[in-house]
């Protein structure tokens, strides 16, 4: 679970749990794909070196996605670990599955290459979760980079967690990018699932820096994703009616006419979520009923103007 910070990080926090934070899904392929290209093959030149024994690691697929769906496709049995950077308490999302764990773990105390590992279909032992662990620390390194695309992330990387901690273990929810790592031998292959936060690859290739307290960023609507701006919202018209004291309306009965007041039509209320956004002309365009536009609805003016008939009344 994370925890606040700053009120900056407070703020971008709520943003984030509402409607997420990202960009345009090229975009943020593309920045992702540069990322992992440039690490795979430190990556895998760290991996061999550390094991002893060659590792292939490639890039198997890179896809928009959303944070919480980190784990979705690493089975029942897997290791994960969450690191925080400069720019974000969960910068980082990495998730190893039964497969590459046991690829791993066999390698690093000599088992052959050209054999198949032992599948794992139990609870992971502590030496696995510190494979895991170590395995996290290397790819982290690798993806983290160095000068101004630097994600500076907080390492060494935190122990990898497993079992249920791991399956219950809450993910903030967000727009992210999903990068998959192939970890194979001549025999078995598994993957490292790495899921990141869209804002911190696009903060890292833009060469952004965190939100300081005193900054309170861009506007709310710029804050907003596309994927909201896009979303759809019922939209009600309505007409006001004759004012009416309490007594006439109680005598109402089925059938009976009630008039709109002279300027009912001029002025129509457009709303949307109980909050009212326009103040309409109600019309009618060939066989279509309408509502023009005619301006934004002030709250303040609308209290006033209901102030008037009241105190007209008390004369």
């Amino acid at each position: 679970m994370t925890s606040l910070g700053s009120p900056a990080e407070a703020r971008s926090l709520i943003i984030e749990r509402l409607v997420g934070d990202s960009g345009e899904a090229a975009q943020v392929i593309d920045a992702g794909r540069a990322m992992a290209e440039r690490a795979v093959p430190l990556l895998q030149k760290t991996l061999t070196s550390e094991f002893g024994v060659p590792v292939v690691v490639d890039l198997k697929a890179i896809e928009v996605s959303r944070v919480p769906e980190a784990r979705s496709r690493a089975g029942d049995t897997f290791a994960m670990t969450v690191i925080g950077s400069s720019a974000s308490s969960d910068a980082m999302t990495l998730v190893i599955d039964a497969p590459a764990i046991a690829i791993m773990v066999c390698t690093l105390f000599g088992g052959d290459p050209d054999l198949p590992a032992s599948p794992i279909e139990r609870d992971l032992s502590q030496i696995e979760i510190d494979v895991s662990t170590m395995v996290f620390q290397q790819v982290a390194q690798a993806l983290n980079g160095s000068g101004k695309r630097s994600l500076d992330l907080r390492l060494p990387a935190p122990r990898a967690m497993s079992g249920t901690e791991a399956k219950r273990y809450v993910l903030r929810d967000g727009a992210a990018i999903r990068i998959v790592l192939g970890i194979s031998t001549p025999a078995d292959s598994g993957t490292v699932t790495v899921t990141m936060p869209q804002r911190v690859v696009l903060a890292s290739r833009d060469g952004a820096v965190p939100v300081s307290d005193d900054d309170h960023g861009p506007s709310w609507r710029a804050r907003f994703s596309e994927e909201v701006m896009r979303s759809t919202v019922a939209l009600e018209a309505t007409m006001p009616l004759a004012r009416l004291t309490l007594g006439d309306l109680a005598g109402f009965e089925i059938g009976d006419v009630i008039e709109f007041e002279e300027t009912a039509q001029s002025q129509a209320r457009l709303s949307a979520r109980g909050k009212t956004l326009f103040v309409c002309e109600f019309g009618k365009l060939g066989q279509n009923y309408t509502v023009r536009i005619r301006q934004p609805y002030d709250a303040g003016q609308d209290f006033i103007d209901g102030l008037m008939p009241a105190a007209a009344g008390r004369a």
